[in-house]
């Protein structure tokens, strides 16, 4: 059984890491995709065939989530191309760590406007169709960060608690018309990102979760899969940590 048959998702910042390989789950389970990047073109370009091939429609579309008119126009393309969309992942997200010492202004606006901002203008650039059509699921990429903090993330951890309150919201304000929105906190999830750390470092992080192994893209993938099809249908407002019992 495809979960989400027929159905057409919209995922942010998908061109490598998590965004990616929900792209490919959500394939697997027979949507139709349609993604944005900011610079990888050639992985975009990669993505959108791997994709193809699998029977399904994707596309990808070079935009900037955290510019609001970008964002709409976006959305204008998508329901030009696609027809419909009936799942919303805001997935694009940026860090720029530093102690707040020295964490200056720019880098502080920069993480707010993409990891934050972004989920504002998508969120806004999609409701007035999941109000037409009465339905529709939209996940936010929220993180542990966001629920417990961490030091030398003061700006990521903002970004991302707001993403919870903005998720729990929207779950609030658009419950009625049977649109929902749920978050999503991952923990140490292994991707080329991680893939620049020491080993002795990533093996900390193993360590000290109870699973004892980081988790992997399909985990959070799987755990958006859940979230946009029916299975889930009397979930909203909710923030599903998929950390391995790192939050325990």
């Amino acid at each position: 059984m495809k979960l989400v048959e027929g159905k057409v998702v919209i995922i942010t910042g998908a061109s490598r890491g998590i965004g990616r390989g929900i792209a490919e789950i959500f394939a697997k389970n027979g949507a139709n995709v349609a993604f944005t990047y900011s610079s990888s073109v050639e992985s975009a370009l990669e993505l959108e065939a791997e994709l193809n091939k699998m029977g399904i429609k994707a596309k990808g579309y070079q935009s900037n989530a955290a510019d609001f008119t970008e964002a709409h126009t976006f959305v204008e393309a998508v329901l030009a191309d696609f027809g419909t969309v009936d799942i919303l992942i805001n997935n694009a997200g940026i860090t720029k760590d530093n102690l707040l010492m020295r964490m200056s202004e720019e880098d502080f606006d920069k993480v707010i406007d993409v990891n934050l901002k972004s989920v504002f203008n998508m969120t806004k650039a999609i409701q007035k169709t999941f109000l037409k059509q009465r339905s529709g699921s939209i996940i936010n990429m929220s993180s542990v960060v966001g629920v417990k903090g961490n030091a030398g993330q003061t700006n990521y951890a903002a970004s991302k608690a707001g993403v919870i309150g903005f998720t729990k919201s929207v779950a609030l304000e658009l419950g009625s018309r049977n649109i929902r929105c749920n978050a999503i906190a991952p923990g140490f999830i292994e991707t080329e990102m991680t893939a620049k750390l020491s080993d002795e470092v990533v093996q900390g992080w193993r360590d000290g979760i109870p699973l004892k192994r980081g988790g992997t893209t399909e985990d959070v993938a799987n755990a958006c899969l859940f979230l946009a099809s029916e299975m889930s249908a009397y979930i909203t407002g909710q923030v599903l940590n998929v950390d391995g019992g790192m939050l325990t």
